[in-house]
């Protein structure tokens, strides 16, 4: 059997990795597993009493429990939960990654706070119409304690060196127009990437919500390519 387990990013949930997800988990012999990271998925001020520390054990259980149950382990992760990927990636016996948006650079915390609040719809979505999920990230942002964004910075700055660890096959997928994650982070990524196996698609129609953008189902198909090849 496949394990495939799939991170989201920070203030997030699952929604975030969702098409990708329920499209896996039509393969025949699949387990895909997408947990919700600890103090995530509810409201955003329940992220104030929660650490880096407890997101990192959180993705190493999940990988541990799919190898238990798995002979072929794969992750993806979405923006910081790209981090968490490289992180598991680098430690377990995992044999593909996929990379989107993963944050390895990333806008100033403070900046992000002074100006996204007012546009996250054109960023996130590039679309000024009414969507009650858009409504809900801005309530996210606005309520995402301090304390919270500093967990994030750490979370970066412990998981990033693990990424020149990487050996096995590897697909980075970066929006263009990404308002959040900047198109460096890909290219950082992919320079210290040691996989002799490795590619970097570049969309450029996408924002930060990669896998809901007006690419996503081309997300998904390079994604399928990329898992189910020999």
């Amino acid at each position: 059997m496949i394990g495939c387990l799939c991170i989201h990013g920070f203030t997030g949930d699952p929604w975030e990795v969702q098409p990708v997800a329920d499209s896996l988990a039509k393969q025949d012999d699949w387990l895909v597993y997408t947990p919700v990271l600890p103090g995530h998925g509810k409201s955003a001020t329940e992220l104030k009493s929660a650490t880096y520390e407890e997101w990192v054990y959180a993705v190493e259980v999940a990988i541990e429990e799919l190898e238990k149950r798995c002979s072929t382990l794969y992750v993806i992760g979405f923006s910081m939960g790209g981090m968490l990927a490289s992180y598991i990636a680098a430690r377990y016996p995992v044999n593909k990654l996929v990379l989107l948006n993963a944050a390895a650079h990333y806008v100033n915390p403070k900046q992000f706070f002074k100006d996204m609040i007012g546009t996250i719809r054109f960023h996130i979505t590039g679309t000024q119409e009414e969507d009650q999920l858009i409504e809900l990230y801005e309530q996210k942002f606005r309520e995402t304690p301090f304390a919270a964004v500093g967990q994030f910075l750490q979370l970066i700055q412990k998981t990033k060196p693990y990424a020149s660890r990487i050996k096995i096959p590897t697909l980075i997928i970066q929006g263009e127009l990404d308002g959040l994650v900047p198109l460096k982070s890909a290219y950082h990524l992919y320079d210290v990437i040691e996989s002799e196996e490795k590619e970097l698609l570049v969309m450029k129609q996408s924002r930060h919500m990669i896998c809901h953008g007006f690419e996503s189902d081309k997300v998904i198909n390079e994604i399928q390519t990329f898992l189910t090849s020999s």
